[in-house]
């Protein structure tokens, strides 16, 4: 049953102005906090990462919810992190601060008087305190060792109520935090590979050399191959090109179906280095499968040659690898 009492129905083009108004109102705000940002950002980021066991993030209501996604960020770019409901801390959920934590508190009024009994704990403990709060006047600020004061703007409820405007800004320097964070421990593709192994994440990061086709597989002719073995060789494989390699097996070059369509009237007498495109465009073996995906979409080409060192200009080819190969794992 709906409980709600229907006031009035919106026009379709008032209902997308509402919905511009809202994106609008929170842009606006998130400008502001850019501003805002000082050296208490600074030193609690420091504090965050000097803790020698783990961050333990709090907050009651839509900001504790808000909590919990921050917890997730931070444990995910290499900072242990976990989310306390303030409620059930005072209830025994204390235990889970130790020395050596962080609290970091989140409240837009800052007086939230569920957080009493673990501000309380944390300064007996003497575990470091960051308070987030439009308030510095308030429970939370005058607990926090830092306070990170978020600037007082309107929600953007009509009645000014439901927290919508405050919570994008928690979200935002929750994730401005855990990124400066990530950055001061030098958070490795690999490391962040290791801790998402599934999904967009672990794919995205996943090295192109370990999708790529191998050496058996390579479309590769000599430089003095003639045209019908060239052809020969492309129309054989899945790629739609042929790379061109001189005695050292280095590759000088590519043949694709656009190269044979400009050399059409020489295609019975030409070599294959008569007719390639020197100095294509390859991919290093590291590169993660993300970035291969837009390295070929920017380049608009469909395939290229994997090898271990792209900086050199006549690289040795370990694999080549084909957008099919990107999208077909799941990569978009």
């Amino acid at each position: 049953m709906n409980h709600v009492n229907v006031i009035a129905e919106l026009e379709p083009g008032q209902i997308l102005a509402r919905g511009r108004e809202v994106i609008r109102i929170e842009a606006e705000a998130l400008g502001l906090l850019d501003e805002v940002l000082d050296d208490n950002f600074i030193k609690a980021c420091q504090l965050i990462f000097g803790a020698s066991r783990q961050l333990v993030i709090t907050g009651m209501g839509k900001s504790g919810h808000i909590g919990r996604k921050v917890a997730a960020t931070f444990a995910a770019t290499g900072t242990p992190a976990i989310f306390v409901h303030p409620g059930e801390a005072a209830h025994g959920d204390l235990g889970m601060l130790a020395q050596g934590d962080v609290l970091l508190v989140l409240s837009n009024s800052g007086n939230t008087s569920e957080l009493r009994a673990i501000l309380h704990y944390a300064r007996k403990g003497d575990i470091p305190i960051i308070g987030v709060a439009s308030r510095g006047n308030s429970l939370v600020g005058d607990m926090a060792d830092v306070t990170l004061l978020l600037p007082k703007v309107r929600e953007a409820c009509a009645v000014n109520v439901a927290p919508t405007t405050s919570t994008t800004l928690q979200l935002a320097l929750g994730d401005a935090l855990a990124m400066a964070v990530m950055d001061m421990r030098g958070v490795s593709k690999n490391w962040l590979r290791e801790v998402h192994p599934a999904g967009s994440i672990g794919l995205a990061l996943t090295p192109v050399a370990d999708i790529m086709h191998g050496e058996e597989q390579l479309p590769l002719v000599r430089d003095y191959a003639g045209m019908p073995e060239v052809i020969s060789v492309m129309t054989r494989g899945c790629f739609g090109l042929a790379g061109v390699v001189d005695e050292t097996g280095a590759l000088i070059g590519i043949i694709t179906d656009g190269d044979l369509r400009r050399s059409f009237s020489v295609l019975t007498t030409a070599f294959a280095h008569e007719v390639m495109t020197p100095s294509p465009k390859v991919l290093p073996a590291e590169m993660p499968a993300g970035e291969a995906l837009m390295f070929l979409n920017d380049n608009q080409i469909t395939a290229a040659f994997v090898v271990e060192d792209a900086s050199i200009s006549a690289p040795h080819p370990l694999g080549i690898i084909h957008i099919h190969d990107l999208l077909r794992v799941g990569l978009n």
